[in-house]
């Protein structure tokens, strides 16, 4: 009742609050979201998950900057892969035809869908290895022909 009466007064005492842990922003800087390998597969899913979209959990591949996106459990036997090392993890991911199967320090799988580089670039993460290969359009006879007309 007391404490009621000196707001209702303007007598309440004002003690400014410290700028240093008032906001949540400081979680949200980018190199405080890398990837830290020696925890389960759950632990894993969960900060990839956490971070997604911004500012997005990352790791290092080959001597580049990888952020990881749309991340789930993987509750199966081990897919058929190619197999991609990864800086701090104990055991090199797999590239497979749904994405990149992660393992935690449990032998569990967390299935990651999508890769963004350093450069802005994402890709879906089964196409890393064919990441840097373009393909030319080859037209039959018919359909250089109805190329020619719509020109």
């Amino acid at each position: 009742v007391e404490a009621v009466h000196l707001i209702a007064d303007g007598k309440a005492p004002r003690i400014p609050q410290p700028k240093e842990g008032a906001t949540y922003e400081g979680i949200q800087k980018k190199e405080n979201a890398e990837i830290s390998w020696d925890q389960p597969a759950a632990a894993l899913h969960n900060w990839i998950r956490g971070h997604d979209k911004v500012p997005g959990a990352w790791t290092t591949i080959n001597g580049q900057v990888v952020t990881f996106y749309g991340s789930s459990l993987l509750d199966a036997s081990v897919p058929a892969g190619q197999e991609l090392t990864i800086k701090g993890a104990s055991r090199p991911g797999l590239v497979t035809k749904n994405g990149l199967v992660i393992f935690g320090n449990d032998g569990k799988m967390v299935l990651v869908r999508n890769l963004q580089f350093e450069d802005g670039k994402m890709i879906p993460a089964s196409k890393y290895f064919s990441a840097d290969e373009t393909t030319a359009l080859e037209l039959t006879e018919e359909e250089k022909k109805i190329a020619e007309n719509i020109r």
